[in-house]
Parts: C-alpha cells; structure tokens; sequence
C-alpha cells in the first residue's frame, strides 16, 4: 500500500519535469452531464499522456547500477513513451516491447523519444512476458506500466494538483486499466480529503478491476478489442488492487459507441483530441453512468495519442450515432429521372448526399425496379425524422442500414 507521502515525494521528484497540466471548467459539458465540468487535461503532457509521471518517479528511485544497466517496458503505447522519453533525458538505455496491433503514431513516437522498440505478441500480455525474458535475460531493471507502488504513487500527483486546482472538488472521475492512475489518485485525494468520492470507468469489453472487486481478488480475464486500448488490460495488478479497493468509490463500464461518441463530444466542443482510454470518464458521464448529481467533477483526459485512421473511424462512427450521418436504401422505378425526382426531395429537406451505390441484381429488387443506398449527413435526428416521414409520404419504399 502507497500513502500520501510516497505521492508527495514523488511530486517533488517529477517536478519541473512534468507539465502542471490545467484543468479548465467547461460551461458546455457541465449543460450536457449535469455536473460541474472541469477537464485535468493530461493529453497536453510531452508524451501525449499521464503515463510519464509514474515512469518518471519510478526512473529517479534507479541506483547508480541500474541506471548503467538500463530500462525494459512492455506497453500499448503511452507508457513506452514516458519510459522513453525520461530514460533517454538522463542517458539511460530503454527497451520497450510493444503489441504487434499497437497504432503506428505509438510505435513511431517512442522510438523517437530515444527508446528500442520490439514489436512482440498479439497483446500486452505476450509482450510482457517477453519484456521479462529480456529484462532477465540483460539484467536490466523492468518498469511495470502500473503494478509498481513508485508508478502509482508517481500518477498520483495528479490528485495533488486537482485539490490545489479546483478548491471546490467534490468528486473525481478516472479512467480504469490496471489501476495505476485510479489507485495513485484516489490515495492521493482520499488521505487528504474524504469526501471527495473518486469513480473509476472502464470499458465494457474489459472490465478486469470491476470484476477483480467483485470476486475480492484479481482475476484474468479472455483477451477482447476495444478502441480505449491504452486500458485494455485483461488483470488488475495485484498491488493496485487493495489500493483501488480501499479508496474507490464507485466503477462503472461504457460501450466502444459511447467512448467513440465522447471522443466526438471533446473533439467537437472542446476541441480537445482525447484517444480512446482518454474519453472514457467523460462517456461515463455523458451517458449518466455514475452516481453523481451536480457535483463539481474533475474528468480526466488521460491521453491524447490516437491513430488518425482510427480517428477518422471514430468521427464516422459518432456522426451516426448522434444521427449525423445515415445511410437508406430506397427502392425506384428504373426510369430515366426516377433518381432525379429522389435528390430534388433530399434536396428540399437540406440533406447532403455523401455516397450513392445502384443495384438492379439483389435485395430482392423486382425486374423494372432498382435500390440505391444512400449515405446523408443531416443536422441529427430529428432531420432524420423529418426525411423518413418524407419518403414515406411520397411512396418511396425505404429502409435504414445499419
């Protein structure tokens, strides 16, 4: 177990060497989730994430004989990018073993910030056995991404500058993985202010510490995607574990949609680039997932390091659920101006077509008749309303594709 004094030292340790990241309010997200929205926003660090202040505290504790010897990491991407960076800043050799999947924009970073890298393994998992293999096989020291008292405590200070920075704090909201961030933070708050109640979110699709509470200990779960890879973790860490089930309050789930649509939301009204594992706290919230009720609420924004090709999959995906995009398949008569007859209506409604595709030969369509799918972007769902009840009324058979 860590305590607010390992989080204080290690407040000094980092400092000068980590961006005091702000934490604005934001008016419009407090309207959206009912709370009293301020942003901790951690994808302004060097590294694009929280990650390298746990790396950072944990490098400076290094004897003399093992910083000679150098650092191994295995990580999805931002953790390999803290390690990096602050080993390379005091000439200490760092390896870091990344999935095979992990985004390019990762994979590129960290080599940039001085590190090797060695793309090993389908998940963490595979490639943090081989980082042990390696960091046995060279004596080198290895820095676990989050089950390691120093990295908590190091990620921790995050919960010192949120008390300096919003006076007022009433409740805190933090994304899952491991529990390195969550357990950092919550001891950091909880042993300095009680009342404060401090909420873990995690994905769905991998909700390791919310079942490792449950079953009262750690327990490994089957490997499953998800697009907040950087809290893709299949087992809580064993020595985060009894701190998150000491001082947490409360750990709910959000969907891949709901993460993909905060992710939107921060893009949008913030114009704040969040990456998957960074927009899970606000989804929760969006999505009145927690307890809370119009409390002043730090959110944080853990990490900003997204795959644009990702991104542009996300931005795609957000738009259709808000209802901002949608795609119909429309029966015609296969004349000549039938489709001419269809876009002068789309057109009177102020929807803009992005894609059309004709097909005479399936969907069951009768000899004489054609489909179209067509892909709109609307203002949201209530155009979308507008426009179904418009085809309708004219006698267009349509259907939604979803």
């Amino acid at each position: 177990m860590i305590g607010l004094a390992d989080v204080l030292a290690a407040r000094e340790r980092v400092r000068g060497s980590v961006y005091l990241s702000p934490c604005p309010h934001s008016v419009m997200l407090s309207r959206l989730t009912g709370q009293e929205i301020y942003l901790k926003l951690e994808n302004l660090q060097m590294t694009g994430s929280f990650k390298e202040r746990g790396a950072l505290n944990r490098i400076a504790l290094l004897t003399p004989e093992q910083a000679a010897r150098g650092v191994v990491a295995a990580s999805a991407g931002n953790h390999a990018q803290g390690v990096a960076y602050h080993a390379t800043a005091r000439g200490i050799r760092s390896i870091i073993v990344m999935p095979l999947p992990t985004p390019l924009v990762k994979v590129t970073a960290t080599r940039g910030f001085g590190a090797e890298v060695v793309l090993f393994g389908a998940n963490y998992d595979e490639a943090c056995e081989e980082a042990t293999r390696i960091c046995t096989a060279e004596g080198m020291t290895f820095i676990h991404p989050f089950d390691d008292a120093m990295v908590m405590a190091g990620q921790g200070t995050i919960g010192l500058e949120l008390l300096e920075q919003i006076p007022q704090l009433e409740a805190v909201v933090v994304p899952i993985g491991g529990g390195g961030l969550i357990g950092g933070i919550a001891c950091a708050v909880k042993e300095s202010r009680p009342d404060i109640r401090v909420i873990g979110v995690q994905t769905a699709r991998l909700p390791s510490m919310a079942e490792a509470i449950r079953e009262g200990h750690p327990v490994t779960l089957v490997p499953s995607t998800t697009i907040a890879d950087g809290i893709a973790v299949r087992r809580a860490g064993s020595v985060t574990f009894p701190v998150v089930e000491k001082y947490v309050d409360e750990i709910v789930t959000v969907e891949e949609d709901e993460i993909a649509s905060a992710i939107l939301v921060l893009l949008e009204r913030e114009k704040t680039l969040a990456e998957g594992a960074g927009a899970t706290a606000l989804a929760a919230l969006l999505q009145k997932k927690t307890s809370l009720s119009g409390a002043h609420t730090a959110v944080l924004v853990c990490g900003g390091n997204i795959d644009v090709t990702l991104l542009s999959r996300i931005i795609e995906r957000g738009l259709v659920q808000d209802g901002r995009m949608i795609r119909l398949r429309i029966h015609l008569l296969d004349k000549p101006g039938a489709l001419a007859e269809l876009t002068r209506l789309l057109a009177s409604l102020r929807a803009n077509i992005v894609d059309t595709l004709y097909n005479r030969a399936y969907y069951g369509v009768n000899l004489g008749d054609t489909t179209i799918d067509i892909t709109l972007e609307t203002r949201g769902r209530e155009q979308v309303a507008e426009l179904l009840e418009a085809l309708t009324a004219a006698g267009y058979q349509h259907s939604r594709v979803i």
